[in-house]
């Protein structure tokens, strides 16, 4: 029979398989880097995913047991967040182990990135600099409830799907840095090659606002437009 420490092991380790069983998916990965931006519905989780409303509802109640997200009903909605900061941690940290163990990560990104101008790294200090000067303008192209929930400071916020008929609010002679959810997210690399194929100066800033914070910079929020 097996003693009383070995019981204990075997359940502690458990406990922590449950997490690491809730996360071994790729669409649960992505979801949770949904969830990091802001809450979102079923709904919208399933649209931004790319999956559909039933897959993402399964893959959210798996997460759901691991205590790794909670939910909310509003009316017909069901609302879900990541359950704690340390979620948004934990993902960093296998991002960050998957970038140095893995060389496939840096081939798969370059390749998706080769040809592709204005992708090259923005240094962070210089785009404080140059902003705080007037000299570059930062565009936030998230959906918008992402920038109310947080975003760089003084990003402006015109989102990727507006991007096109609000051009001329963004100026010709400035350098425009746009963002938007992460090295891995492909939102902003639309938006800077829109921009150039139109005569805008614009790169592509790897940083997203979980990126931003875990460096220790500061970042805004803004109150939710009213309809």
């Amino acid at each position: 029979m097996p003693s009383d420490d070995r019981k204990y092991k075997n359940a502690i380790y458990e406990q922590f398989a449950r997490v690491g069983k809730a996360v071994c998916n790729a669409k649960r990965l992505e979801l949770l880097d949904l969830l990091l931006q802001t809450e979102r519905s079923v709904e919208v989780l399933a649209e931004q995913a790319g999956s559909s409303v039933a897959n993402v509802s399964q893959h959210l109640q798996v997460l759901k047991q691991a205590r790794l997200v909670e939910s909310e009903r509003r009316g017909n909605r069901v609302v879900y967040r990541i359950a704690d900061p340390a979620v948004g941690q934990m993902l960093h940290v296998v991002r960050a182990l998957a970038e140095k163990q893995l060389a496939e990560v840096s081939a798969i990104t370059k390749q998706f990135l080769s040809g592709r101008e204005g992708m090259e790294p923005v240094d962070r200090e210089v785009l404080l600099q140059r902003v705080r000067g007037g000299d570059a303008v930062v565009l936030d192209v998230r959906p918008p409830e992402e920038y109310e929930a947080g975003h760089l400071p003084g990003a402006t916020s015109i989102p990727l799907s507006e991007l096109q008929r609000r051009l001329s609010e963004l100026p010709k002679g400035k350098e425009i840095v746009a963002y938007c959810r992460g090295p891995y997210c492909v939102l902003a690399v639309k938006a800077v090659e829109m921009l150039r194929e139109r005569g805008y100066q614009a790169v592509r800033l790897e940083d997203g606002v979980q990126e931003w914070l875990e460096r220790g910079l500061p970042i805004e929020i803004s109150a939710p437009k009213k309809s």
